[in-house]
């Protein structure tokens, strides 16, 4: 298959699966996500992504109707059977489906995959960003579906022709429209900490991984618009 949507059970091509209107999703976009790249049929930490889908449905106390290893069975045989082993592989689950109401009922959840083909670069090659300020809520450390003011930041991003946005609160670097920032500056690596202002970023968490590795120093707490401007590097 070129590309692969699946519903609670059934799949297709994505232009040919169709989703009920009673999801939830539609009034509310009440449901969380998770995603990362597969690479030669290979889903990138798996584990961490699936462990923070898991986190994230329980803080919102969604039930996701499979378990975590199904889950995992689950998306490695649904990349089998793509064209290509490099891939985007996205997945949701919304908290269910009734008629639209405020208070949710009771009931199992609705499981979405989505698989579509995907490169990625050597991440050499640096971008351009703006800062504005994050108006976001204040529950950045869930991955809901709920995603307007980065959709808005991200749109501006393109719209003056930069590739990302770095939010801030006041003086204080949060994360971007669609990643998290780090910076190195004197041969220290700085990293907002992992608080409700952040998701906590599976890609971020193996980079300082690898600083540990490579004997370079952590530090694990906020910096300002000041810092990054005057870093050695943006990440």
């Amino acid at each position: 298959m070129k590309t692969l949507g699946y519903y609670n059970g059934k799949y297709d091509e994505i232009e040919n699966m169709s989703i009920p209107m009673t999801d939830r999703v539609h009034w509310f976009g009440d449901g969380v996500y998770d995603a990362g790249p597969c690479r030669n049929y290979h889903i990138f930490a798996m584990d961490e992504h699936v462990d923070r889908f898991f986190n994230s449905a329980a803080l919102l106390d969604i039930k996701i109707p499979v378990s975590k290893d199904e889950l995992k069975a689950l998306l490695n045989d649904l990349v089998r059977k793509m064209d290509t082993g490099n891939l985007f592989v996205y997945y949701q689950v919304t908290r269910g489906s009734g008629l639209r109401n405020h208070v949710y009922p009771e009931g199992p959840a609705n499981l979405w995959v989505m698989l579509t083909p995907a490169e990625i670069g050597d991440g050499k090659a640096p971008i351009s960003c703006i800062t504005e300020p994050d108006t976001r809520f204040y529950h950045c450390n869930i991955k809901t579906l709920n995603l307007l003011p980065s959709v808005v930041a991200a749109q501006h991003a393109k719209r003056i022709g930069v590739q990302e946005t770095v939010l801030h609160r006041d003086d204080i670097v949060t994360e971007c429209a669609h990643s998290n920032v780090s910076i190195l500056k004197d041969g220290v690596f700085y990293s907002h900490p992992n608080d409700e202002f952040i998701l906590r970023g599976i890609a971020k968490t193996h980079m300082i991984q690898a600083c540990y590795r490579l004997g370079i120093t952590v530090m694990e707490k906020c910096f300002t618009l000041d810092d990054l401007r005057s870093a050695d590097e943006i990440i």
